[in-house]
């Protein structure tokens, strides 16, 4: 699975109004730390983009640290990922991820033998979905990629989410949109998804990378095919990774 990618810095041109912003965004990541949940809601809906994305990080430090209704963050994650301006779009995709993998850590209050958290919400799914198949500014779109292989999904949104990724990852004119996409079908793995895996295949070398990894997610004839050719790989990570994929399969290590 691709590597979490870092929140941007900041590109606002600098003046009065920059330094009002940049107090209320120090306010509200403090009151992220102090617990502070009305002013971090509040905040969700200010004028200025950069205090509205640090909401969104602030809401989900306080969600990681504190019991609080359930709806709260998947429906701001949700409303964010429509927002007017790349930066927000960008970094709820970011903290969709987060959020997910959150949701997906044990609390240790869960019954034995459960099952971990359920699926992700549809409105976040489709608001991701969103991101990878309508979004112009391609940093959004390789930040929701990555955050649709961190999510639970359900028999109704995967399909859904496998194919917009497929797409991305085939067609995309970006290649770390195109890698994102990969990552996360083989964090998936869901059968449907191994087509593009494998066009990743033949991808340049970055793209390869991550694709020679997903494979490991599919069993499958075509996948261990493919992984014999790419011992050949003219790039040494590609060659190496998938020499160390086909030992795993034959079991010669452990």
């Amino acid at each position: 699975m691709a590597d979490p990618i870092p929140d941007p810095p900041s590109d606002h041109p600098t003046g009065p109004a920059t330094s009002v912003a940049n107090t209320d965004r120090e306010a509200v990541v403090l009151a992220g730390h102090r617990g502070d949940l009305v002013t971090v809601v509040d905040a969700l809906a200010a004028s200025e983009p950069s205090v509205r994305a640090a909401a969104l990080g602030a809401l989900g430090r306080i969600a990681a640290r504190a019991p609080i209704d359930p709806d709260v963050v998947p429906d701001a994650l949700a409303r964010a990922l429509a927002d007017p301006d790349p930066t927000v779009r960008r970094r709820a995709a970011a903290e969709v991820a987060r959020w997910a993998a959150t949701c997906s850590e044990p609390t240790g209050a869960e019954p034995a033998g459960s099952e971990p958290t359920g699926a992700a919400p549809t409105p976040v799914v489709d608001g991701l979905l969103g991101r990878l198949t309508d979004d112009e500014v391609d940093t959004v779109t390789e930040v929701a990629a990555f955050a649709c292989g961190e999510l639970a999904l359900d028999d109704r949104t995967r399909p859904h989410v496998v194919a917009a990724l497929d797409r991305l990852a085939r067609t995309h004119a970006d290649s770390l949109c195109r890698e994102a996409a990969v990552a996360a079908l083989g964090s998936i793995g869901d059968p449907a998804g191994l087509t593009a895996v494998l066009h990743g295949c033949s991808d340049r070398a970055t793209v390869r990378r991550r694709a020679v990894l997903a494979l490991a997610a599919f069993d499958d004839p075509a996948a261990t095919e493919a992984l014999r050719r790419l011992v050949a790989d003219r790039d040494l990570q590609v060659r190496q990774s998938a020499e160390e994929l086909l030992a795993i399969e034959s079991g010669e290590t452990t």
